[in-house]
């Protein structure tokens, strides 16, 4: 009989990950060795332990290093990144749009994510049983449901028909070997459970970094964007966008940063403008990818390990229209910084790397980062209300105002008087360049089929699409393939087309 070892290792993740979450009276217990799933879930500190251990897969595919990084797949899959690391092939491969199943990078996404929707499972089917405050509870529940959506929200975009698991598995389980789904019942559950988190009882914000109202609603308003969109085409959703995208913005408790400075300012993390982030601190778990976004061996950094693994692509940047501040020295992207041997000196990098994930701090003298990674902020919300709101009724005004406050802060002219479908491509754009290497460009590109042409700064098919640097995208590239060993280990699991 073939055994599946990703599902097998989801199962005793399950079982041994929240060991060590911060319970004390657990390790008050007399005989740790006897704890296992029947008998552990009985007091409320186990409920927070479980649900602790949900947030762990949060940062599975972040980092960096001389062998790149899984987040780096979904930029390099746009275009619009460079690379100085030769040795970091999973980068070039996707770079190159030669992509294939042995991919570490997708192998990563693959079993970290599962491994987060095991844990979420864990604590969504046991805390209902423990004896403990029930609005404690209800809140518990909501945040391993946020959890588990999220976890499924990327997978489903990433690799299209997946696996569906919403219980506990052990290894007599059927769902060892599982059935894939298909894109809408993955969706169906995501917006389930986030229905049900959003009616938990969550704090709309919480400068801890847990789940709260404000990052449910705005994780529900970019499903139903995306539901609206491909695989799906539910134009229906666009409405739906809109209003929960609106129920952020009029909650008033949230606003962009003045300064872009504060996108990567530590003492900013969860506050403002950052309504959902995974947590690091320096010291004791530090961000790991600041080597990464330095150029290679330039000596600028205080951290000897400067990698060159990615940066913006040259026509990329120099696409952003004349006089956007984001386009400028030290905003968004550098292209000069001092040299560590010499602050007083500065040397021209030759290329525009990535300061909007620049830790300066960590970068100038510890090289320990405290600097959070942002998976939701009030930019992307006010966009995905602008598009949103258009889809549903044309260029509102305040769908004009949602889109100027973005432009407004890189010192742009405020748009007006356009048709819907001048707009629609406004917003695009604003999208690419102002949430350009968070993560989110090549799902943006999946769901609308579209991809941005840098020379002539519009919008063309994802099929046939030009990278500045030669290759073309053909249909496969709209998902990335189901990693080599869920395939070999379990024949249910059929290959995405093209790979």
């Amino acid at each position: 009989m073939k055994f599946n070892k990703t599902f097998a290792k989801l199962v005793l993740s399950s079982t041994l990950v929240f060991f060590g979450t911060g319970c004390s009276d657990f390790l008050e217990e007399p005989d740790q060795s006897n704890f296992t799933l029947e008998n552990y879930f009985t007091k409320p500190e186990h409920a927070e332990s479980v649900v602790n251990s949900c947030y762990e897969s949060l940062r599975g595919t972040l980092g960096g290093g001389f062998g790149g990084a899984p987040w780096m797949m979904l930029e390099f899959g746009t275009g619009l990144a460079n690379t100085e690391l030769g040795q970091a092939q999973n980068s070039i491969f996707v770079r190159n749009l030669v992509n294939n199943s042995d991919n570490g990078y997708g192998a990563t996404y693959w079993t970290n994510n599962y491994r987060g929707i095991a844990n979420a499972n864990l604590a969504i089917a046991k805390i209902p049983d423990i004896p403990m405050n029930e609005v404690a509870k209800k809140k518990y529940l909501g945040e391993a449901r946020f959890l588990r959506a999220l976890y499924y929200y990327e997978l489903v975009r990433i690799f299209g028909n997946i696996p569906l698991i919403s219980e506990p598995i052990n290894l007599k389980s059927p769902e060892l070997y599982p059935d894939q789904s298909t894109p809408e019942q993955i969706y169906k559950l995501i917006e389930a459970d986030l229905i049900e988190a959003e009616a938990s009882g969550l704090p709309v914000t919480d400068v801890t970094g847990r789940v709260t109202l404000g990052a449910i609603k705005s994780l529900l308003a970019s499903v139903y964007l995306t539901m609206a969109g491909y695989p799906l085409q539910k134009k229906e959703y666009f409405q739906k966008a809109a209003d929960k995208a609106k129920e952020v913005i009029d909650s008033g408790k949230f606003s962009l940063f003045p300064s872009y400075d504060d996108l990567h300012n530590p003492a900013k993390k969860n506050l403002g403008e950052n309504i959902f982030m995974v947590q690091y601190a320096a010291f004791v778990l530090p961000s790991n990818w600041q080597s990464s976004i330095i150029p290679y061996n330039q000596g600028i950094s205080a951290y000897t390990d400067e990698t060159g693994a990615i940066f913006a692509n040259k026509e990329f940047v120099e696409s952003y229209q004349k006089g956007d501040k984001r386009a400028e020295e030290k905003q968004f992207y550098y292209k000069t910084f001092s040299l560590r041997s010499d602050r007083t000196k500065t040397r021209d990098l030759g290329g525009y790397y990535i300061y909007k994930l620049f830790d300066t701090e960590a970068q100038l003298s510890t090289t320990s980062s405290n600097l959070n990674w942002s998976i939701l902020r009030y930019a992307e919300v006010l966009l995905t209300y602008a598009e949103a709101a258009n889809e549903s009724t044309g260029p509102t005004p305040a769908a004009y105002d949602a889109i100027n406050k973005i432009r407004s802060r890189a010192n742009l002219p405020a748009l007006s008087g356009l048709t819907k479908e001048q707009f629609r491509e406004a917003v695009w754009k604003e999208r690419w360049y102002e949430m350009s290497f968070e993560n989110k460009t090549w799902y943006d590109m999946a769901r609308l089929r579209k991809a941005f042409n840098v020379s002539t700064r519009s919008f063309e098919d994802f099929v046939g699409h030009k990278f500045s640097y030669g290759p073309v995208l053909q249909a496969r590239e709209l998902l990335f393939p189901i990693p080599t060993a869920e395939i070999r280990n379990n024949d249910k699991l059929k290959q995405n087309p093209g790979y």
